[in-house]
């Protein structure tokens, strides 16, 4: 019978199988940053589209400054009761 080291055989097992394990994430890595640099190249990113604000009247403002002044109010009025 001829004298077998298992914890050399383990060790080459290990290794072995640590680096299948690093070669495909390596090549996954690599494989998605190819992806997604041919995403970008055929579909690149459409510039934002920023809402328009409608324009407001003098008498718009003065309506939206009482609105803004009553939302004030009830906040600090629901503060002072809690």
């Amino acid at each position: 019978m001829t004298e077998v080291n298992y914890i050399a055989e383990a060790l080459k097992f290990m290794v072995l199988g640590m680096g299948v394990v690093f070669l495909f994430l390596v090549v996954l890595v690599q494989l998605i940053k190819l992806q997604a640099s041919l995403i970008q190249k055929y579909f690149p990113d459409k510039a934002p589209i920023t809402p328009i604000a409608p324009k407001i009247g003098s008498e718009d403002r003065d309506e939206e400054q009482r609105r803004v002044a009553a939302i004030i109010a009830a906040i600090s009025e629901y503060s002072k009761n809690k």
